[in-house]
């Protein structure tokens, strides 16, 4: 399986008016959850991310905040009419 590291931020903004601001920021909002703990809301690069998701079979590595966490896609969500990513949900990997 490959293998992608991304640079997470923790997101504090919820909603839709800043998931809308973050996505003009370049960054895609996503869930990281799994393992037993709570779920941590973050931004990823859109680019990066972009890129990586095309293989749905891929191991997204993220480093939030200094912590290394493994990572797989469980669901993403594309834009119906642009087809880009607006939204991922990551699953800890065990």
């Amino acid at each position: 399986m490959a293998s992608v590291n991304l640079d997470a931020v923790v997101r504090s903004d919820f909603g839709k008016g800043a998931a809308r601001q973050a996505r003009r920021d370049g960054q895609i909002p996503a869930v990281v959850y799994g393992a037993g703990s709570e779920p941590q809301h973050v931004l990823l690069p859109a680019r990066e991310t972009t890129l990586a998701v095309r293989d749905r079979g891929v191991e997204l590595v993220l480093n939030i905040e200094g912590k290394t966490v493994k990572t797989t896609i469980k669901d993403i969500q594309i834009h119906a009419l642009n087809r880009t990513v607006d939204h991922l949900d990551l699953l800890v990997a065990a």
